[in-house]
């Protein structure tokens, strides 16, 4: 993956668990506490700075070094952290991506995708970073643009 990318979402919505396995590491749990540049090409971001609105700008900064802006929705969580049109703020590509689809029922994938339309996401992925499912398409994006 050639583009830059931030990756942003809430509290264990599976945004380190992404950077990990994109970068083929190890899967482990491991808090962010501050924003981390992964193999050059991936920022990722605490959940606080989306959780609490009066860290959001802190997101806006990190993500003036990014190319394309991936929210992450955890499909499991009931509800987003997204407000509707979220991603205008970048003016930036915005793609979303689906984790924990291993563990989701089919409704809650359904309105992990429609929290993510409605926040701006152009293009999503549904993804399982523990059963590997889902990035062919993810990394595929990357290689068309």
């Amino acid at each position: 993956m050639k583009r830059r990318i931030i990756m942003i979402g809430r509290s264990m919505a599976g945004k380190t668990t992404l950077c990990q396995y994109l970068s083929d590491q190890q899967l482990k749990y491991k808090k962010t506490q501050a924003v981390e540049i992964i193999n050059k090409n991936m920022i990722d971001t605490p959940g606080e700075y989306l959780e609490r609105t009066y860290m959001r700008g802190a997101l806006m900064v990190s993500a003036a070094d990014a190319d394309t802006i991936v929210l992450v929705q955890d499909a499991t969580e009931n509800g987003t952290m997204f407000p509707p049109g979220y991603s205008s703020s970048f003016a930036k590509p915005c793609i979303g991506v689906v984790t924990k689809s291993d563990k989701a029922t089919e409704k809650q994938l359904e309105d992990a995708q429609k929290y993510l339309k409605i926040a701006g996401a152009k293009e999503i992925f549904v993804t399982s970073s523990y059963e590997g499912t889902g990035f062919e398409p993810f990394l595929k994006y990357f290689e068309d643009k």
